[in-house]
C-alpha cells in the first residue's frame, strides 16, 4: 500500500507492568489518510499485562485440551497476543487496496463493513504470525509463539467469546462476529484433513489443532476473499460471509461455556481503574507527584464524564 507504519511502545509503570506486553491503538482510522501519511500504533504496555493476568490459570485448567498447550500458553502466550495485536494494527489494518472507482468499505459494505474489515486484519496477522520471518527478524524466539497464538485465537473465537453473550442472542459485536467467521470458517473448510478437531473429554467440549501449516494455508484462504470483497465492494458476498459464519451461536456450546465459565467465577469482561496523577507543590514548583487511585470505575467514568466531555452531544 506504500505507507510509512510506526509502532510506538507506551509503557505506564504500574506493579510488575512489563514492557512486552502492548495493547494497540491504531491512528488513523480513514484508509485515504493511511494510504498518504501512513500509520502510527501506540501500545500500552501495562494494560495487556494485567488484562493478560487476570483469570489466566483457571483459563488454562478449564479450556486448554493438552498440558502442551498449558506450557505453550503460559510461556509465550503474552507474547503472542502482543505480537497478534501489532500485525492487526500495523500490517493488517494498514493494507489492502480498494480498486478505482469503488467507494469506501462503509460506502460498498454498510453494516458489515467493520466485521469485514477486523476479519481482514486478524486474518493478516494470523498468516504471519507462524512465519519464519518472525524469528528471523529477532520480535520472536521460535514458531511456538505463533502456534500460542493459534490456539488462543480459534478457542476464543469458537467458544471462550460465547460467554460475553446472553442466552438467545446472536453475536451483535463487531470484533466478536469476525473472530467467529475466521475461526468457524476454518474450522469447517478443514474438517476433510482434520485440521481442527472438535474433542470431548469429560462431557467437556475442546477445540485442538492438529496441523498449524493447513490452519495458515486456510487464513491465507480466507484472506484472500475478504481481501476481494473490500476490495471490489462485494456487499451480497460481505452478507453472505457474516450472516453465515459470525452471526448465530450455537446454543448447546453456548450453554456449556456459560455453565463451565460460571463454575470459574470470572466476569466476561475487563475492567481497568486508571491512577490519578495529583502535582505537589513547593509554591510554584512542582517538586513531586502523588499517584491515588479512585475506588470505583464507576466513579472514575463519571469523572471523566464531567470533567473532558468536550466534544457536543448534538451535532
Amino acid at each position: 500500500m506504500g505507507v510509512s507504519a510506526k509502532v510506538i511502545t507506551v509503557v505506564v509503570e504500574s506493579g510488575d507492568a512489563s514492557p512486552s506486553t502492548p495493547i494497540g491503538i491504531n491512528l488513523p482510522n480513514s484508509n485515504w489518510i493511511r494510504k498518504i501519511r501512513g500509520s502510527k500504533s501506540v501500545n500500552l504496555g501495562n494494560i495487556v499485562h494485567s488484562y493478560n493476568k487476570a483469570g489466566s490459570e483457571e483459563l488454562f485448567n478449564e479450556f486448554y485440551f493438552t498440558e502442551e498447550e498449558i506450557k505453550r500458553a503460559k510461556e509465550f502466550g503474552a507474547l503472542a497476543d502482543d505480537l497478534h495485536t501489532d500485525l492487526h494494527e500495523v500490517i493488517g489494518h494498514a493494507s489492502g487496496q480498494i480498486k478505482p472507482g469503488v467507494g469506501t468499505p462503509k460506502q460498498t459494505l454498510k453494516n458489515y463493513a467493520s466485521a469485514i474489515e477486523e476479519a481482514r486484519a486478524d486474518l493478516v496477522a494470523l498468516y504471519y504470525a507462524i512465519d519464519q520471518k518472525l524469528v528471523d527478524i529477532g520480535v520472536m524466539p521460535n514458531i511456538e509463539v505463533g502456534k500460542a497464538e493459534y490456539d488462543r485465537y480459534i478457542r476464543n473465537g469458537l467458544m471462550l467469546q460465547l460467554n460475553r453473550i446472553e442466552f438467545g442472542e446472536n453475536i451483535e459485536q463487531a470484533h466478536m462476529r469476525n473472530r467467529q467467521l475466521v475461526s468457524k470458517w476454518v474450522y469447517e473448510k478443514g474438517k476433510n484433513g482434520n485440521v481442527i478437531e472438535q474433542k470431548l473429554k469429560d462431557g467437556k467440549t475442546y477445540f485442538v489443532i492438529n496441523d498449524y501449516q493447513k490452519l495458515r494455508q486456510l487464513f491465507g484462504m480466507l484472506l484472500r476473499d475478504i481481501q476481494r470483497i473490500t476490495s471490489e465492494g462485494d456487499f451480497e458476498a460481505a452478507k453472505n460471509l457474516v450472516e453465515t459464519y459470525g452471526v448465530k451461536v450455537d446454543k448447546e456450546l453456548h450453554k456449556e461455556v456459560k455453565e463451565r465459565y460460571a463454575r470459574l467465577n470470572i466476569a466476561p469482561y475487563k475492567g481497568f481503574i486508571n491512577p490519578v496523577l495529583k502535582p505537589i507543590y513547593n509554591g510554584d514548583k512542582i517538586i513531586d507527584v502523588k499517584i491515588e487511585y479512585p475506588e470505583d470505575f464507576v466513579e472514575q467514568m463519571l469523572y471523566y464524564d464531567e470533567n473532558y466531555s468536550f466534544l457536543p452531544i448534538k451535532n
